[in-house]
């Protein structure tokens, strides 16, 4: 009886789906979409369930990939990417459903800091939750929180503590925004790319072009990195050049100053690491210059109101109105939601008005002097363009801080592992994951999109890669944690 089930219960299924398939389509389409979705599903719980590590190779290709509701039209009001977030959401249960039946956690990744960082990070958001403006907003927020935290950083130990897997989980999200590239790209091209079709030429799959580029801008570093990575045949470093060359092009096809600033610090950055300059060098050095710009404010503001060049008309003219604070609209529109979230944390300086609320709060703060011509009152345009004014706005003086943290720990993490870890080929490698990871938290300080599945799948990944770099691979810091 088992030889013969196992012989002709597959047959008999996928006889019984196609026959079912020729039901709806002959008597309900409207069961179409959700019906022809059920092999994905099974497929996703299957290796869920047996092969859980595995799914986060399919989470990395399908995430530049994915598309929410909103773009195919299918909602106004909450808001999902498909297929990643419900993947996600599923490897988070699965995740905790394991770990009740048996505790295959190493203790070691639990107690790193990066992860008592974010676990603070969590507990404090919870506890702004709690006391939200509004409740069913952040609570929302905070499930989105937890699903991307367990599936793209909580999982990651147990795949990266071989370094092929890593390698691997940069070419399944590198390909997929290949795809993505050379369709913004044909689409631009069909507009002369235009700097004003560059802000949809990504869409669906990016409905903004600032995120786009700053994905685009994280694996810049380690596709380069690759490059010098004995582990890599000729063949795949051939790819990387292309990859490289193409997501380069299709950065300053982005048009977005924000993505160029990141590169260029990244690139400051990594100079520092060939002359081996320490972290508490440069922090010192930073307080400095601080310290010089406070004293210097007036001047360095009557400069900067002199540039009234607009991010139009060319590449050369996006990079001159970076500092342009007196008629470029992006500009002024980021010190307006600045300005705003300042004011929102004057009024709720604890606990903020709760994670996920600026947009729909942030309105009745802003000033008719602050106002641009894109500015809103209806939460559109972006967030509070900061991943550490946001916080401050929403979770109170704690929430900054905790970001702050984590940007200043892993900043100091990577210098570290930099000049400890004992193997070349490591070094090399981390290098380019912590330049990676560097443009983004440079990124967020006008900019932030880590409560979305595009960018939180590889910030995240990136920063458990490096602590799995502290933890699993040979250093010769005696520092590290045991």
């Amino acid at each position: 009886m088992v030889k013969y089930l196992k012989l002709y219960l597959f047959p008999a299924f996928m006889m019984a789906y196609m026959l079912g398939n020729a039901y709806i389509m002959s008597f309900d389409r409207g069961y179409f979409f959700p019906y022809n979705v059920l092999p994905l599903a099974l497929f996703i719980i299957y290796t869920a369930t047996f092969h859980l590590q595995y799914l986060v190779f399919f989470l990395a290709f399908c995430t530049p990939l994915a598309v929410t509701l909103k773009e195919m039209g299918l909602t106004e009001g909450p808001d999902l990417s498909l297929p990643t977030e419900p993947v996600m959401f599923g490897v988070m249960l699965v995740y905790i459903l394991n770990y009740l039946q048996k505790d295959f956690s190493d203790k070691r990744f639990f107690n790193h800091p990066v992860t008592i960082i974010i676990t603070i990070q969590l507990a404090w958001m919870f506890i702004t939750t709690c006391t939200s403006v509004e409740f069913i907003i952040s609570f929302k927020y905070l499930v989105s929180r937890l699903w991307f935290i367990f599936s793209c950083y909580l999982i990651i130990p147990h795949l990266f503590q071989n370094k092929k897997n890593i390698l691997n989980f940069v070419f399944a999200y590198s390909i997929a925004l290949t795809i993505v590239v050379i369709y913004a790209t044909i689409i631009h091209a069909q507009f002369n790319f235009n700097d004003k079709a560059a802000d949809w030429a990504a869409s669906p799959f990016y409905n903004d072009h600032t995120a786009y580029a700053a994905a685009l801008a994280m694996f810049v570093p380690v596709l380069f990195s690759f490059l010098f990575l004995k582990s890599v045949s000729k063949y795949l470093k051939i790819v990387c050049i292309i990859l490289f060359f193409m997501f380069l092009g299709a950065i300053v096809l982005s048009f977005t100053r924000a993505a160029w600033l990141s590169l260029v610090v990244a690139l400051f950055i990594f100079i520092t690491l060939i002359l081996k300059i320490k972290f508490k060098t440069l922090v010192a050095t930073f307080l400095i210059l601080g310290g010089l710009i406070f004293a210097f404010q007036t001047e360095i503001l009557m400069a900067l109101g002199r540039n009234n060049t607009d991010a139009k008309d060319g590449f050369e003219n996006n990079i001159e109105s970076v500092s342009n604070i007196s008629t470029d609209a992006s500009n002024l529109e980021r010190l307006n939601r600045w300005s705003c979230a300042f004011r929102m944390w004057r009024d709720k300086p604890v606990f903020g008005y709760g994670p996920g609320t600026y947009m729909f709060k942030y309105a009745p703060y802003q000033k008719s002097g602050d106002r641009t011509s894109i500015s809103t009152n209806f939460g559109t345009n972006g967030n509070a363009h900061s991943e550490y004014f946001g916080p401050l706005a929403e979770q109170g003086t704690l929430g900054m801080l905790i970001m702050l943290a984590l940007l200043l720990y892993s900043t100091s993490l990577g210098y570290r592992l930099v000049y400890s870890l004992s193997e070349r080929e490591d070094r090399v490698l981390c290098i380019g994951l912590f330049l990676g990871l560097m443009t983004y938290f440079i990124h967020g300080f006008i900019n932030n999109f880590l409560d979305t599945d595009k960018l939180s799948l590889p910030f995240w990944a990136f920063l458990a890669a490096l602590v799995c770099f502290d933890i699993y691979y040979p250093t010769t810091d005696k520092k590290r944690i045991t």
